[in-house]
């Protein structure tokens, strides 16, 4: 899990960083304090930020400052579902869908002998999970796909929405239009990991680098100026959508 955590860090410059646990706790998303009429001060918290003061070495992670701690949330439930497709394939099950916290693996045909059908979300502002409407179905098998967004945490404070999407870079929650993102890749730890720092990135840095690694596809819903939502998709990303 490191060594994923810290090549999609790498790929991202940063955008991706499980040192980030700091500033979510401080803007209340994480453990402990979830007051959220105190606005924390980053410059406060980003010396303990930042995935090159963490260090892998036999099999320890060390870290620059102790103060300095992890939130692997958005890459564990990717790796949990690795750990059980990978448990099934070993035990000869060849159809099977895994789905932890909205994160799935998935091989060989559904029990109508079909792909998977998976459904993407329509991102509405909608901390109580009540609207269920779909943007798109896709049509799957023998990968992954992991989609985050910041349309379920949040809150409002001052007028502003602070989205649980918090930009380690920046020690914020993120300001820009993107409010989806869907990645497919071989692994669902990988795909876990790059949908996060596709919301962070922003639509542009995200197609941009999901474009250049083949192995990857991705599917992102923004807003444009007249506040309504746009899709935008990787080329290979039309082939899972479902007939």
């Amino acid at each position: 899990m490191y060594e994923t955590a810290l090549a999609v860090s790498q790929i991202s410059n940063g955008a991706f960083d499980i040192t980030v646990a700091p500033l979510v706790n401080a803007w209340g998303f994480g453990f402990g304090n979830h007051n959220h009429s105190i606005i924390p001060d980053p410059d406060t918290i980003m010396p303990y930020i930042g995935y090159k003061k963490i260090k892998l070495a036999d099999s320890r992670i060390t870290k620059a400052d102790q103060r300095i701690m992890l939130d692997a949330s958005a890459i564990a439930k990717g790796q949990s579902c690795d750990v059980i497709a990978n448990l099934l394939e070993e035990n000869g099950c060849e159809n099977f869908m895994v789905e932890v916290g909205g994160e799935i693996s998935c091989k060989g045909l559904n029990p109508k002998g079909e792909k998977w059908h998976i459904g993407i979300d329509k991102p509405y502002d909608d901390p109580a999970n009540e609207n269920q409407e779909l943007q798109i179905i896709l049509a799957i098998s023998d990968v992954s796909l992991a989609t985050s967004g910041n349309y379920r945490q949040f809150y409002l404070k001052d007028g502003k929405k602070h989205s649980h999407v918090i930009d380690p870079r920046l020690g914020a929650p993120v300001r820009h239009n993107l409010l989806s993102a869907t990645v497919i890749a071989s692994n669902c730890m990988q795909a876990d990991a790059y949908a996060t720092a596709f919301m962070v990135l922003g639509v542009d840095s995200a197609m941009e680098i999901c474009s250049r690694s083949p192995e990857m596809e991705c599917y992102l819903i923004y807003s444009d100026e007249e506040n309504e939502n746009k899709t935008v998709y990787t080329e290979g990303f039309k082939r899972y959508f479902s007939e």
